[in-house]
């Protein structure tokens, strides 16, 4: 009904016994549809006041794609950061052609936080806003929300656990500043090539732990 226009974004959801008999179904097959639904964030149900088609957005629709993303093994983490190598250099790539003053404001504000930081879970959280404020900088929101499912927190944070051993961190946090030179140059090209050995690097410590992982 939604895919053929009868329902729209924000429409409420007829009558449990209505609906049910529109499909052809019992009312405990819809009630259980609904619930699926509803998981997937296409139906919202407001208590005392029924059902109701979400907004549908990009957002809303990809946010469990995180959830997928954090029960990734060890083992098919490094399929997800490859994923993550061809999406966002194309993001940051755009950012850099859209820039605007506040954007190279909060991502020089982001770099200068990231310096100071004590803890691996600071690190983190700058980490996803970089990253989450130059895929938003693409104008391209499905997109933004790939890669923002594509970054959950407990994988950031088992990346950059391993990452702050040894001289991995200064040099990420080197990374992050050449990606902000290129996207305040706003040179694309420049940008994108940044952004490529950025997440290359990352892959190539994961690979690497992966191989001494199973070495031992």
């Amino acid at each position: 009904m939604i895919l053929d226009g009868r329902l729209h974004p924000g429409d409420r959801l007829p009558p449990e016994a209505d609906l049910a008999a529109d499909l052809g179904l019992s009312r405990t097959s819809l009630r259980e549809a609904v619930r699926a639904l509803c998981f997937l964030r296409v139906l919202q149900t407001r208590q005392g006041d029924g059902t109701y088609v979400s907004s549908l957005g990009p957002a809303m629709l990809l946010d469990a794609l995180s959830l997928v993303v954090d029960l990734q093994r060890d083992d098919t983490l490094l399929d997800v950061v490859a994923v993550r190598r061809v999406l966002e250099p194309e993001a940051t790539a755009l950012a850099a052609a859209r820039r605007s003053p506040a954007l190279l404001h909060d991502l020089r504000a982001s770099c200068d936080r990231s310096v100071r930081c004590t803890t691996v879970a600071q690190l983190v959280d700058e980490d996803l806003h970089f990253h989450r404020r130059l895929a938003d900088a693409s104008g391209n929101p499905v997109l933004a929300s790939l890669l923002d499912g594509l970054s959950a927190p407990t994988v950031r944070l088992r990346v950059w656990r391993g990452l702050s051993d040894g001289h991995n961190l200064d040099r990420t946090l080197v990374e992050h500043r050449t990606i902000l030179e290129a996207v305040e140059a706003g040179d694309p090209e420049r940008a994108r090539a940044a952004a490529v050995l950025h997440v290359a690097g990352v892959e190539s410590w994961l690979a690497s732990a992966a191989g001494t992982a199973e070495a031992s």
